[in-house]
């Protein structure tokens, strides 16, 4: 089972993508919305056009970064004692927002655990699944069972990815009489869905604010069947002309030396009230979608991590944060100022910012 692998702009022994790497037409912002929203054409199907961020969004990352980058270390290594437990071990990072985070773990547990595991991404997409493939070729290399895989990403929103993953991993199970684990590990579970997880704070992973030139150049994984056949991987698009902006190594080499700081690894959150957290993230849900008469949950976006991304890829209709003041929300007034996004304070939600798309 020979592939063609790559491994972005990462080092090649930090991470393989199981990916198609492609060439297609890009699609505007506003298009692919419209697209996707009334002619019902799944997101997957195409690459949105991506710019690099402006000089004083770039002032604002650097930032940001400074602020969170100790506590990201803190649970970067927390969440690396916690898979040293296990004897055997593949790091399977979801593309592309576990990516980087599969990255840190990877070289925390090999330079502070002496631990060389292997680390492949790999593409989930929802309403259409983990990439079937992509699970063929690591059950392939490594255990013929699965047992070994862990699957890793940022954090959580809806719970959407937890849930894709642990239908098509069962499914993947039953059809293959595999032992693969549905379980997720993360960094922040706002929402309750993970299973090991180091925070349930709702704060920014400094990789959330960036677009590929901080995942390894990789554009979201695409899965349309003009350019993916039966047996390939899910594709990417590979961003070779933002080379020059690329913060995706630079990140990471930041986050190692600030780990190697730390003299005691903190612990993952065992107590945490799932249930709980899963019904706060519902019924906020449900009182946007009465408040602002929407009909597709879809357009709310709730949790920093995904707010922002609601203004870096989407088309916001409303930003809305707990307090304008805060240091973390920053990035959100610069991007609402250039797109002329309407930001709104809502003291009493849960989370420090949601975003709402425009429902066309």
């Amino acid at each position: 089972m020979k592939k063609n692998l790559f491994c972005g702009s990462y080092n090649p022994d930090d991470v393989c993508f199981l990916l198609k790497p492609i060439s297609m037409a890009y699609t505007e912002i506003w298009e692919r919305e419209r697209i996707m929203q009334l002619e019902g054409k799944h997101y997957s199907e195409m690459i949105p056009k991506e710019y690099l961020p402006s000089t004083q969004y770039k002032a604002v990352f650097q930032t940001l970064f400074a602020l969170n980058k100790h506590k990201l270390a803190q649970h970067i290594l927390a969440l690396a004692n916690r898979l040293n437990e296990k004897k055997e071990l593949v790091l399977v990072s979801l593309a592309r927002a576990g990516t980087p985070v599969g990255v840190l773990l990877k070289r925390t547990l090999r330079d502070l655990f002496n631990r060389n595991v292997p680390h492949y991404s790999v593409s989930i997409i929802l309403d259409r699944g983990i990439d079937k493939n992509a699970l063929h070729y690591i059950l392939y290399q490594h255990d013929k069972q699965g047992t070994d895989i862990v699957f890793i990403d940022g954090w959580t929103g809806k719970g959407g990815i937890a849930r894709e993953l642990q239908k098509w991993i069962s499914i993947f199970n039953q059809k293959h009489a595999t032992r693969i684990s549905t379980d997720l590990y993360v960094i922040a579970d706002i929402a309750g869905y993970a299973t090991v997880a180091v925070t349930t704070e709702d704060y920014i992973i400094p990789s959330s604010l960036l677009n590929a030139t901080i995942n390894g150049l990789i554009s979201r994984t695409i899965l349309n069947q003009a350019y993916i056949g039966p047996n390939d991987f899910h594709g990417c698009k590979f961003y070779s002309e933002f080379q020059e902006e690329d913060l995706s190594l630079w990140y990471v080499d930041q986050i190692m030396a600030e780990i190697n700081t730390i003299e005691k690894p903190s612990l993952c959150v065992d107590n945490v009230n799932r249930e709980q957290l899963q019904k706060t993230n519902k019924t906020f849900i449900n009182q946007l979608l009465k408040k602002y008469q929407l009909t597709d949950i879809k357009l709310i976006r709730p949790g920093i991590g995904e707010a922002i991304r609601v203004l870096l890829r989407r088309v916001p209709n409303l930003i809305l944060v707990q307090n304008k003041n805060l240091p973390e929300i920053a990035p959100f007034l610069v991007l609402a100022n250039e797109k002329q996004v309407p930001v709104k304070e809502m003291k009493d939600m849960p989370y420090k910012a949601t975003g709402i798309i425009s429902a066309l």
